[in-house]
């Protein structure tokens, strides 16, 4: 344990440089080098022209789809080491997905410069699917400042951008923390970001092991089965082996048997595909297809969308002080 002293206040915090000490999300960014430290190659975006693209809504965060007999299929955290295996289980289903994007934690290393993820993103963009952001480095936006909290986002547009030429309109918040107090939801807008939650929570990183995937099979049953239900907005993780391996195919048979299609969150929101991403540098005319209604809060109450505000949430900083 090292201790700094400055103006009579004491900064205390462990150092180091492997792994254990730089991997983001859990780095103490305010003692040194973080994986978030990085800043992918070529000109920032962050003052790109930012016209509000598409009916959408910006303002409101987005919890539900507007199409029926649909379920938006979401993945957060990746790319990973088991995101091929969901892109090939996802074309076995003729469905598609939204993944939000991390760009550089869990030591990964940057996408745009760390093979395969360049390929597997590439890939999803060949196959019809959505790429969305999830920031660079997986920090809770609520809880850092403006500077901070735009160069999560324009850093992961930026390394989007180098693999595939765009940057998207899409974005989930890091632990579902992004309030107005904060400034969060003034920046997103600014940015030119839709702020997109969820109505079905498969809880599938609370239930990581063989051993207890069947809760998350269990979740995805009872919610299906609501009577009245329309549509759903999933999250899933493409981080979590056993929802990959094992959730996916259970969830996606069920989805079928209703006579029901996973799509993207654009899909089931009714938003032209042409308004889902930017180009760095140009002013992108909207496209003349509106959304007509969008539905911005969960109208389910079997969906656990609540549970979802502590996934992956770092640990407390008293471990490492």
């Amino acid at each position: 344990m090292v201790g700094a002293v400055a103006r009579n206040t004491v900064i205390v915090g462990y150092c180091g440089t492997t792994q254990e000490y730089c991997e983001d999300p859990d780095c103490q960014w305010q003692y040194g080098t973080c994986d978030s430290s990085h800043t992918p190659a070529g000109l920032t975006t962050l003052n790109d022209p930012r016209p509000l693209l598409g009916g959408l809504t910006y303002d409101d965060d987005i919890y539900d789809c507007v199409k029926s007999k649909v379920v938006a299929l979401t993945f957060d955290d990746g790319p990973y080491l088991y995101t091929n295996q969901l892109l090939d289980v996802l074309k076995s289903y003729g469905f598609h997905a939204t993944f939000f994007i991390t760009g550089n934690n869990l030591a990964k290393g940057p996408i745009d410069e760390t093979e395969p993820y360049p390929t597997i993103i590439k890939r999803m963009i060949a196959e019809g699917h959505q790429v969305a952001s999830h920031t660079w480095s997986h920090y809770s936006l609520s809880n850092v400042t403006s500077e901070m909290r735009k160069q999560q986002m324009v850093k992961n547009e930026r390394a989007i951008a180098n693999i595939i030429g765009k940057y998207p309109t899409y974005m989930r918040p890091p632990y579902s923390q992004c309030d107005a107090v904060s400034g969060c939801q003034a920046d997103m807008k600014a940015l030119g970001y839709h702020r997109v939650y969820f109505d079905l929570d498969t809880q599938d990183y609370l239930n990581p092991l063989p051993s207890t995937i069947q809760n998350s099979k269990d979740i995805v049953r009872q919610i299906l089965a609501t009577p009245g239900a329309n549509d759903y907005l999933s999250i899933q993780h493409d981080i979590v082996q056993q929802s990959v391996a094992n959730l996916t195919t259970y969830y996606y048979d069920l989805i079928k048997a209703k006579g029901w299609k996973g799509v993207t969150a654009g899909e089931c929101l009714g938003d032209a595909s042409a308004n889902w991403y930017r180009v760095p540098g140009v002013s992108t005319k909207t496209s003349s297809t509106k959304t007509s209604s969008t539905k911005t809060t969960s109208s389910s109450t079997t969906s656990s969308t609540t549970s979802s505000k502590s996934e992956y949430l770092p640990s407390p900083s008293s471990e490492r002080l």
